[in-house]
């Protein structure tokens, strides 16, 4: 069978990927070349719409102010008649679980997250259109905020009703999927983006490795700090990040619907993608030396010990190879997620688990954007984030 044409930059990982699952592999570099192909199409036809006027509009949609939208170009009226339809697999007790678990376990899911699955993903192309667009290249206002939004996002999608209509979990991930389509549409003709080495900005390949990567390794990485889950739980997160995925506009041809796919998907993604470059070495470093500045420690020494930890961690984590490849401090970390799971499991013993909830709450709290206008439906209008209006 003839390998199908691939960015530049994946050739030679993907010619090896293909011998250990040649259907999956060519799916995943297939949707390198796309992005949201509906949303897209979208963005194009109201490239003309003054920028007030975009996110207004995008506003007026997700938070279902009818009478302002009913004002908006038919393209962005259609496209939200097609995001408010739910999908036939859709069952939101599917997601009691998850969310039960979540605030037990909030800790080692947030550590899991920064340590381990926001490192994996910038460790790939993904990796790209924050060093294009200069959003965490270095520890700045913009990379702490970048990362709180992560930290809101994770935990309104796993707030009990976040992904029902009306849920800030479904608000967010939707509006993340217009900034993702704002960004493509930027890029379109930057000089800045390699097309023919990279593929589409913000890839549907990347989406769907996303989801698996938030399913599939926040568990695993998170098991690995301490965390328990029963099989139950396990399958709520799965389906989850699946409708997640789905909000944030993951096609269906490359969205997990089993356990097992997102697993293969995480799997064979990962092994598609090129060994990291520079710039995701930059990245994942500026990442781990924002953990103390997102915490909120002011105390010098304090910041390096818990980026010391952070590091110990990260490396446990995703491994030596990849901690070398990302030029993370050689610091030895053999024993580090045995003594922190010890230390986590101590606190936990003096505690019941309605306190372990409310500790956890708040701290999620403390790391996460939260705006004092609400969320907000700005879009970015210029490529680079210096040059960009704020949003």
């Amino acid at each position: 069978m003839k390998i199908q044409p691939s960015p530049s930059a994946y050739i030679e990982e993907y010619v090896s990927a293909r011998l250990h699952d040649r259907a999956t592999a060519d799916n995943y570099i297939r949707h390198t070349h796309i992005g949201d192909p509906e949303l897209d199409s979208v963005m194009e036809e109201i490239s003309t719409l003054p920028s007030e006027d975009l996110h207004r509009f995008i506003g007026a949609g997700i938070e279902q102010q009818d009478e302002v939208l009913r004002t908006a170009p038919q393209a962005l009226r259609e496209i939200f008649d097609r995001i408010n339809e739910p999908p036939s697999w859709l069952d939101h007790k599917a997601f009691d679980p998850a969310v039960s678990a979540f605030y037990t376990k909030a800790t080692d899911i947030l550590l899991a997250l920064v340590a381990g699955v926001l490192v994996e993903g910038f460790s790939t192309l993904m990796s790209k259109p924050f060093s294009v667009t200069g959003r965490m290249l270095q520890e700045t206002d913009v990379s702490i905020r970048q990362l709180k939004q992560v930290n809101r996002h994770l935990l309104e999608v796993f707030f009990p009703g976040g992904l029902l209509r009306e849920g800030d979990g479904w608000k967010l991930s939707v509006r993340i999927r217009f900034i993702h389509a704002r960004v493509r549409q930027l890029m379109k003709t930057a000089e800045e983006w390699n097309t023919e080495a990279w593929g589409v900005p913000i890839s549907a390949a990347h989406m769907g490795f996303s989801t698996a990567l938030f399913s599939y390794r926040l568990l695993e990485h998170s098991s690995s700090v301490g965390a328990n889950y029963s099989s139950e739980e396990e399958d709520s997160i799965y389906s989850l990040w699946r409708y997640v995925g789905h909000l944030m506009g993951v096609p269906e041809t490359i969205l997990y619907s089993t356990r097992q796919e997102a697993q293969t998907l995480f799997k064979m993604g990962f092994m598609c993608e090129p060994p990291p470059d520079a710039d995701a070495a930059a990245i994942s470093n500026t990442l781990i030396q924002s953990i103390p500045l997102v915490a909120g420690l002011t105390d010098r020494e304090e910041q390096d010990d818990m980026r010391d930890l952070a590091y110990r961690i990260s490396r446990a984590l995703v491994g030596n190879w990849l901690a070398d490849q990302l030029h993370f401090p050689k610091v030895h970390s053999t024993g580090t997620l045995y003594m922190y799971r010890a230390k986590q499991l101590s606190a936990r013993l003096t505690k019941d688990v309605q306190m372990i909830k409310s500790e956890n709450f708040l701290q999620l709290l403390n790391v996460s954007q939260y705006d004092e206008t609400g969320v907000s439906y700005k879009m970015p209008d210029h490529v680079l984030a210096s040059k960009s209006s704020e949003w």
